[in-house]
C-alpha cells in the first residue's frame, strides 16, 4: 500500500507525505513544461519572423515585376497606337493634298497597323530572346 492509508469508510487515500511528493513532482514537471513552452514560443516567433521577411521580399519582387510588366505593356500599346495614328495622319494629308479621297487614309492606316505589329514583335523578341 506504500503511501496510501485507509480512511474511515475503507477507501484508500493518499497519505500526506505521498501527496507532498506528488506535488513536488508536478511542480517540477510544470516548470519543465513551462520551460518547454517558452522555447516553443521563441521558435514559433523566430520562424514567423523569418517567414514574414521572406514573404515581404517575395512580395516586393512580385510587385516590381508586375509594375515592370505593366509599364512594358503601356509602352507597347502606345507604340502601336502611335504608329496607327501616324499612318492615319499621313494618309489624311495625302488625301487632302491629292485627289485620292479615301484610299490614302485607308492604305496608310493599314500600313501604320502593320508597322505597329512589327514594332511589337521586334520589341518582344529583344526583351525575351529565348522565345
Amino acid at each position: 500500500m506504500g503511501g496510501y492509508r485507509r480512511n474511515g469508510v475503507g477507501k484508500e487515500v493518499m497519505s500526506d507525505s505521498q501527496f507532498k511528493n506528488d506535488l513536488d513532482r508536478e511542480s517540477t514537471s510544470d516548470a519543465d513544461l513551462t520551460k518547454r513552452l517558452r522555447k516553443l514560443d521563441d521558435r514559433i516567433a523566430q520562424t514567423k519572423a523569418e517567414h514574414s521577411d521572406r514573404h515581404d521580399n517575395e512580395r516586393q519582387r512580385t510587385s516590381l515585376a508586375n509594375r515592370s510588366a505593366l509599364a512594358y505593356g503601356f509602352h507597347l500599346s502606345s507604340e502601336f497606337i502611335a504608329s496607327v495614328l501616324g499612318g492615319g495622319v499621313v494618309g489624311w494629308s495625302l488625301d487632302y493634298f491629292l485627289p485620292t479621297s479615301p484610299w490614302g487614309l485607308i492604305a496608310f492606316v493599314l500600313i501604320g497597323f502593320a508597322v505597329g505589329l512589327v514594332n511589337i514583335v521586334k520589341s518582344t523578341k529583344a526583351r525575351h530572346p529565348d522565345h
